[in-house]
């Protein structure tokens, strides 16, 4: 069969990789692309490039190393402790106090008071909720006796 144009730009790619690759000498690769523009078959074409390879060469990579992970004999950290539910409402109830006028400021120191004990005995979380609602309670409750104050002073 006849070969095409196409077939021997095809065949000079392979000669040109396999020259890059340092298979053929520089003598041997113009001698060979000159034999491939001149071939008239694709037998010529298939004589010229048959002791090359024909497509990529695949690549050898090293076997992956596999890292050993060394044994850990420590404990599980333990889980974050629960939080203290009273302390939890003390803190609600302070926020809520300027809301609802003062009306939930007792509320917040008494829960406040409650979760402080519990947790010392307990060893819950939530130390940092339940002087929060203490703080804010009494906040509310110095703010309302001094808002009474003014009011009272005003009106005499």
């Amino acid at each position: 069969m006849r070969a095409s144009d196409a077939d021997r730009e095809r065949a000079v790619d392979v000669l040109k990789a396999g020259f890059a690759e340092g298979r053929l000498s520089q003598g041997e690769y113009e001698q060979r692309i000159g034999r491939a523009y001149q071939a008239q078959t694709h037998g010529q074409l298939q004589a010229i490039v048959a002791d090359l390879p024909q497509g990529p060469v695949p690549q050898s990579f090293p076997a992956p190393v596999h890292a050993v992970v060394p044994q850990t004999f420590l404990p599980a950290p333990p889980m974050p402790s629960r939080t203290n539910g009273s302390a939890t409402g003390a803190l609600v109830c302070g926020i809520l106090s300027p809301m609802t006028w003062g009306l939930t400021a007792i509320p917040a120191v008494i829960l406040g008071h409650k979760a402080r004990a519990e947790i010392r005995r307990t060893g819950e979380g939530g130390e940092g909720f339940a002087t929060a609602g203490i703080v804010i309670g009494w906040l509310s409750i110095a703010f309302g006796l001094f808002f009474i104050l003014v009011v009272v002073a005003a009106a005499a």
